[in-house]
């Protein structure tokens, strides 16, 4: 047994999950700072507009991040049991699989959203004043799609192996070049919105150059060779199966963005697409952290799942749902005291300012619930169960969030403010949802484990 797979069968649960959580965590806020960032710099040198044409070009992302997440996680829940089966050919072999996979799907989008561009963004609810600065951005993003692609799969890979802190150096290295270069080509060169694209693409460019040379530069417990890339349809298709709840998750996202941003223009205009743009990007740095312990807690579910330690599997997802808990109170805790502060980063436009805070405050609302869901869906995925993890994956989304974002605008008269309230209702029913599933699971753990 090599140290990796010691450390993620033996150790104490604790200490493991940190080990696994800290990088992934780190690397995760950092990426999300990176995001932040990268919105400040264009509504401050750019203008608000230009955030309401990034919160137009973000979910086209999400769907980037979808094919990668869908391949990446599915072959690390494979990964993680075979290694933990001390079947290493077959962890190769997945990888490869993986690998083949993601550069042919990533190379497809490409072609696809560089020819159709413009139908795409106005799908996804770009208005005539928003459309050029989603364009000029969204086109640079494209050409870099398959080093980001490559890199968010292979992050997976090197985390279900055991090696969390290369994942994490391979985040920050992305975002802190991308945070230096964002001002060069935004304020210096005067590239606009284009630059901070240009900035992103350069910074993924380096990023999976930092991949490469970790995976054949002999550090990598996974050893890729050129016939582990033959396509196997039976390995395909099942990291298909188990990843199938990433890609939902953000598929779905991709949905609801199309529904929000239309519903939003009817609602609030150009003002309202802004504002969500900034409320998305705090939230998602808020709540970053996490997901970085549910990427903590997946390879060290999944290895003792394999290993049929299952009293380990319990103790992880314990540990994991009071840590994501504490650390949704205090984002929570954030939002809400500071939310005036955290929109004036943005811009200074003080109708921006009052109405981003109000909105922020009713978003958040029902965050303090959600580490049940995260840790929930992940450990579906980490067990390889597709099914309930593509349940849990919908459930917020699209079972609830579409559903009352159609629903509640027109009740009452309550317009824009419908939309903000179906986020906290969403997040509630979602929970329950999750409860109600998990509960099951872990009783079936607890007669395995007897």
């Amino acid at each position: 047994m090599n140290k990796r797979n010691k450390m993620l069968g033996n150790e104490k649960i604790g200490k493991v999950l940190f080990k696994m959580s800290l990088p992934a965590t780190i690397g995760m806020i950092v990426n999300s700072l990176y995001n932040l960032i990268d919105t400040i710099f264009i509504g401050r040198g750019v203008g608000p507009l230009a955030i309401g044409g990034l919160a137009i070009a973000f979910p086209i992302q999400m769907i980037i991040m979808a094919f990668a997440l869908t391949i990446g996680v599915g072959a690390a829940s494979s990964v993680s049991r075979y290694l933990g089966s001390g079947d290493k050919e077959k962890a190769d072999l997945v990888t490869g699989n993986a690998f083949l996979a993601i550069i042919v799907l990533s190379s497809i989008f490409m072609v696809f959203g560089l020819i159709f561009v413009d139908p795409l963004l106005r799908l996804f609810g770009a208005t005539d004043t928003l459309l050029p600065y989603a364009r000029e951005y969204i086109r640079v993003i494209f050409w870099g799609s398959v080093f980001f692609s490559f890199t968010v799969t292979s992050n997976n890979l090197i985390r279900a192996e055991g090696n969390a802190w290369v994942a994490m150096a391979t985040m920050i290295i992305g975002a802190v070049l991308n945070i230096i270069l964002d001002p060069i080509f935004i304020f210096i060169f005067k590239l606009g919105i284009g630059g901070a694209a240009l900035a992103t693409v350069i910074s993924q460019f380096v990023s999976f150059i930092f991949i490469l040379s970790y995976l054949y530069g002999g550090q990598s417990s996974l050893n890729v060779k050129l016939h582990h890339f033959k396509p196997k349809l039976k390995i395909i298709w099942e990291i298909f199966a188990v990843g199938s709840a990433s890609f939902a998750r953000q598929i779905a996202g991709s949905v609801v963005a199309v529904v929000l941003n239309n519903s939003l223009r009817i609602y609030g205009g150009d003002m309202a697409i802004t504002i969500y743009g900034i409320v998305n990007r705090l939230i998602m740095f808020l709540f970053m952290p996490l997901f970085g312990i549910v990427q903590g807690m997946q390879p060290i579910a999944g290895f003792n799942y394999g290993a049929k330690k299952i009293d380990r599997v319990m103790k992880v997802v314990k540990l994991s749902m009071i840590t994501t808990t504490v650390l949704a109170i205090f984002g929570f805790a954030v939002a809400q005291l500071f939310a005036n502060q955290l929109v004036w980063i943005f811009n200074k436009d003080p109708i921006l300012i009052k109405e981003g805070a109000k909105v922020i405050r009713i978003v958040v609302s029902m965050v303090p619930v959600i580490g049940i869901q995260v840790v929930g869906a992940t450990l579906f995925q980490s067990l390889g169960k597709a099914l309930p993890s593509l349940i849990l994956s919908l459930s917020r989304q699209v079972l609830f969030f579409i559903p009352i974002v159609l629903i509640l605008p027109p009740l009452y008269g309550l317009g824009l403010l419908g939309i903000w309230l179906t986020f906290p209702i969403a997040d509630l029913l979602s929970t329950i949802v999750t409860s109600i599933l998990l509960s099951r699971e872990v009783k079936k753990l607890r007669k395995e484990s007897e």
